[in-house]
């Protein structure tokens, strides 16, 4: 009997943890139910990413983020429709396995099919060095968000002057070398989702994580379906 109870207890822990791919930790929620008029365009869930296929733990363009996460996003969308602008997300929770399937396609040196269009300047073992990918990402963790701002009337993004997970200096929050426009439209992206609540990444203008995160040290593993 008591290795039954050793047997479920761990089951729980693991779950817990992250490790159980079937298990949605409470606090997670489809932003939409939140946030109806969300624009999501899940990058991952496709080909049209740095690794040219759909990632591992991506099975729908459904945003799994943490209630909180939701709730302040809301506020950011609703602050913008009133100057006719929204919000498109390109991520939010990403399962663990996700990170692994990055960190194996790294290790592929001969697979460069996405290079000239995500890393031109770096090689792929350099991605880990400068900071691009990690062996851990916060956005397994639920409350980090990768967007932009869109036009509503023409759901054309603003022009930022880099695309979605280009890996290069261009990214910086503070690149100083865009137009007046780029550089507004970086200012008001920054500027909105800090006023509610989010901090910013220094090499990924689009990235963003909710400051009192729900789960700050808990990297999860279940699968987006």
């Amino acid at each position: 009997m008591k290795y039954v109870v050793c047997f479920f207890v761990l089951t729980c822990f693991n779950s817990l943890m992250g490790q159980g791919y079937d298990y949605i930790p409470r606090g997670f929620i489809d932003a939409k139910v939140i946030i109806e008029d969300l624009d999501v365009d899940l990058k991952y869930a496709y080909d049209d990413n740095f690794l040219g296929r759909p990632v591992d733990g991506y099975i729908l363009n459904k945003l799994m983020i943490t209630v909180e996460t939701a709730f302040a996003l809301k506020k950011v969308q609703d602050e913008l429709k009133t100057y006719a602008l929204g919000l498109r997300v390109y991520d939010g929770y990403r399962p663990q396995r996700a990170v692994d399937d990055f960190v194996s396609w790294a290790k592929l040196e001969h697979d460069t099919i996405t290079k000239s269009k995500f890393y031109p300047d770096f090689k792929k073992s350099e991605l880990f060095k400068y900071g691009y990918i990690a062996l851990k990402s916060g956005h397994s963790r639920g409350s980090t968000v990768d967007l932009t701002i869109i036009d509503l009337e023409t759901q054309e993004v603003l022009d930022m002057g880099s695309d979605y997970d280009f890996f290069g200096e261009i990214s910086s929050v503070d690149y100083e070398n865009l137009t007046e426009d780029q550089k507004l439209n970086r200012q008001l992206l920054q500027q909105f989702m800090t006023k509610h609540g989010f901090k910013g990444y220094s090499k990924e203008w689009w990235h963003f994580t909710l400051k009192n995160e729900r789960y700050p040290k808990t990297y999860f593993n279940f699968i987006i379906d």
